[in-house]
């Protein structure tokens, strides 16, 4: 049975949303990508077939649109799917040594889920929050900032409790008047607009 077979008020919903034109249908790839995905964790090849078949597209271009967001899956999570920022503020910071840490201590690689269900792993591109580096992402929760291995191992245990603690800031990130982000302890990071250099004198 597919998954939207008898969703049909869900799928007049979201259809409404655009206009009832081919390139309106084709609005909603997103947002049912996100149904199928928020309901079992994944996006199988059976459903991108389903979802190209609603929006009048094709399994290809659904899996295109996929590949382009580190939110959307392919293959089953954990219970607790941890994002590593890969970029290069997270990396001169320590994620490349933090991910081999985490992978390391998991037994587990991308596209693996840990033996007991509970961990999956994936490196991301820039989360935004270059100035609390390195960030860590637990499923779509908020961001876990200034990752050491000591702070991962901690998260780990009280993951492996069910018992994750909630995230030190919200997505989206808390940045303030003067360009610099917050800690959900009020603590100021990152350079302020103030600090900015004028390039070629002053403006």
């Amino acid at each position: 049975m597919t998954y939207f077979a008898d969703k049909q008020p869900l799928l007049t919903d979201i259809f409404s949303r655009y206009p009832a034109t081919p390139q309106g249908r084709r609005s909603a790839l997103m947002p049912l990508l996100r149904e199928v995905q928020d309901a079992l964790g994944y996006v199988s090849e059976t459903h991108m077939a389903e979802i190209a078949e609603l929006c009048g597209t094709t399994a290809t271009e659904v899996r295109s649109v996929m590949s382009f967001y580190s939110t959307y899956h392919t293959l089953p999570t954990g219970k607790y799917h941890l994002q590593v920022c890969s970029t290069l503020m997270c990396a001169l910071a320590g994620s490349d040594e933090l991910w081999d840490h985490l992978v390391s201590g998991l037994d587990v690689q991308p596209g693996e889920v840990s033996r007991d269900g509970r961990f999956s792993v994936q490196k991301v591109e820039c989360l935004g929050s270059c100035g609390t580096a390195p960030v860590v992402q637990i499923n779509d929760e908020g961001y876990y900032e200034q990752v050491t291995r000591t702070k991962c191992d901690r998260l780990l245990a009280a993951m492996r409790a069910d018992a994750p603690p909630p995230p030190d800031n919200p997505v989206p990130v808390t940045v303030r008047e003067d360009g610099r982000q917050m800690l959900a302890n009020g603590e100021r990071v990152g350079a302020s607009i103030a600090d900015l250099t004028p390039v070629g004198g002053e403006v």
